[in-house]
């Protein structure tokens, strides 16, 4: 049976990634509203932990994992390592006496205990004694009542995560009062914008990505590109001999390297590597979810009639994030790099052949099931692909980023 998990990212106040709260997305034949809460977490333990390993769906970065009323007094945190997982108590599990007594023990063995969707209530007042840190919806919490909410709590030694901050706007807004960690889609938009303008520092790097992209470009410039920067060639046998490509013998040189991956393979290391360096004021998230998104978009293409077009459709989830990253329009972003009219056009207005990919991927992410089966369906994949996919997807990030 195929289960789908996704993980959203929580940030620190320096943008820095501080943990993962992991997901269920049900299974091809249930969703989120048949699927009890026991189910559900059970159903993430178990995949994260058990059958994928949680180096793989984190890199060993803690994860927010929702707990029911029925598996708190079931002690089921104790079983999993207290280095790995936060346990995030849901807003309706009641403060009973064996409740307080369970999470107290939590505590004492170290582990970290946050309660989520918190809206203050005095009878909640024992499990906020044993909290770490408390979750409130920015969305749906007015600001005055976060105000007063969080002077309440002030005499108790606690952190605060704002989830739902969909702006960078809000996120700004959400650090002024006080909170410690920032959980949403802020990440995934421009800071400010720069109407056709870059960077000065960052010119160079947008130019050597317009150089590697354009397809008359040979694999002997490429070549020189590598041996002129250090970091690059460092980066390249690192990428090389990572676990992705389970290689028994190490290679040891840059000939052998670039012989080994191939012109089409090298150029869009190349690009990812471009990519990240230009990301270096940002998120690192913002990174790893554009290459997420470019190698399952890749991913997906392979499975249709679209695999001679999988270098591009990988580029159109890899740019899919570049006007974050140099906060500027995805307009001017396509001129600069004299992009093809179908990525241009699946990126800019989300239309053309290409864009049932980036919306497939997307869509998944951000957990919107009906969007996700509309678009797999106008690409003819099969709905029970993705989760695999995405986990290669994961791998290949890793391989690439770490």
């Amino acid at each position: 049976m195929d289960l789908f998990i996704a993980r959203q990212p929580i940030f620190t106040a320096y943008k820095k990634l501080y943990a993962y709260e992991l997901l269920y997305r049900g299974t091809k034949t249930s969703s989120l509203h048949n699927t009890s809460g026991n189910r559900a977490t059970t159903s993430v333990l178990s995949s994260a932990f058990l059958t994928e390993g949680i180096d793989k769906i984190s890199g060993f970065k803690p994860c927010f994992i929702n707990f029911t009323h029925e598996l708190l007094l079931q002690n089921l945190p104790a079983a999993f390592p207290k280095n790995q997982i936060v346990v995030e108590i849901l807003e309706d599990v009641l403060p009973t006496p064996d409740i307080i007594t369970i999470c107290k023990k939590l505590r004492v063995d170290g582990y970290t205990i946050a309660l989520d969707d918190f809206v203050y209530n005095a009878d909640l007042e024992p499990l906020i004694e044993i909290a770490d840190i408390i979750k409130f919806d920015f969305l749906l919490t007015p600001v005055g009542t976060l105000h007063k909410t969080l002077h309440l709590l002030s005499r108790h030694k606690l952190k605060f995560l704002a989830e739902k901050v969909e702006s960078y706007e809000e996120f700004v807004q959400a650090s002024k009062l006080g909170f410690s960690y920032f959980q949403g889609y802020f990440f995934c938009k421009p800071e400010r914008i720069r109407i056709q303008e870059i960077d000065s520092s960052k010119i160079n790097l947008v130019n050597l990505l317009a150089e590697v992209n354009k397809k008359t470009t040979t694999r002997k410039k490429i070549e020189s590109i590598i041996e002129r920067d250090v970091a690059l060639a460092y980066k390249l046998l690192r990428y090389i001999n990572s676990s992705y490509f389970y290689r028994l013998k190490s290679i040891d040189s840059i000939a052998h390297a670039i012989t080994y991956l191939g012109a089409n393979e090298l150029r869009r290391f190349i690009i990812l590597v471009l990519i990240s360096e230009l990301a270096s004021d940002k998120p690192g998230e913002l990174v790893r979810l554009a290459v997420v998104r470019a190698k399952m978009a890749e991913l997906l293409a392979l499975e249709t009639g679209w695999k001679d077009k999988a270098d591009e459709i990988f580029l159109l989830g890899l740019f899919s994030l570049l006007h974050a990253l140099l906060d500027t329009t995805i307009d001017y972003i396509c001129e600069q790099l004299s992009l093809s009219e179908p990525l241009q056009s699946a990126l800019v207005n989300q239309l053309g052949p290409y864009a049932p990919f980036l919306d497939a991927v997307i869509s998944y992410e951000k957990r919107d099931k009906p969007a996700c089966l509309a678009a797999v369906q106008k690409i003819n994949v099969a709905a029970g692909k993705l989760y695999p996919l995405y986990m290669e997807a994961l791998a290949f990030t890793r391989a690439v980023l770490y």
